[in-house]
């Protein structure tokens, strides 16, 4: 059984910051990659970045390159996603998801992911 818990979020003004949590509670945590993803209302889910766990390597959607950075503390089972210089279109409900592989291939589609929580949601005003 896999169970992943998602922390943070909230409002900002564009430009401003805010981080996601996902914690994971997973048996071999490091096997798995975890990817975030959003839906903002009326939209379909789009993939918004992923990691391996075990080495800590990051993919980015082209939208969130260089603005969000995805990393995680296997000391506590968690992995963050970082968003800075935020923008309206960044609006939405963010979820985390979890797959066991050691493929090297990086999973950027929702049904690449076996686990799923339960959201977290992101506001960003002008």
């Amino acid at each position: 059984q896999v169970q992943l818990v998602e922390s943070g979020g909230g409002s900002a003004q564009a430009g401003g910051s805010l981080r996601v949590s996902c914690l994971v509670s997973a048996h071999s945590y490091s096997n798995y990659v975890i990817g975030w993803f959003r839906q903002a209302p009326g939209k379909e889910r789009e993939f918004v970045a992923t990691i391996r766990v075990r080495d800590g390597s990051p993919y980015y959607a082209d939208s969130v390159k260089g603005r969000f950075a995805i990393s995680r503390d296997n000391t506590k089972n968690t992995v963050y996603l970082q968003m800075n210089s935020l923008k309206p279109e960044d609006t939405a409900v963010y979820r985390c998801a979890a797959k066991a592989t050691t493929a090297q291939s990086w999973l950027t589609k929702e049904d690449d992911y076996d686990w799923w929580g339960q959201g977290s949601q992101v506001s960003v005003s002008l």
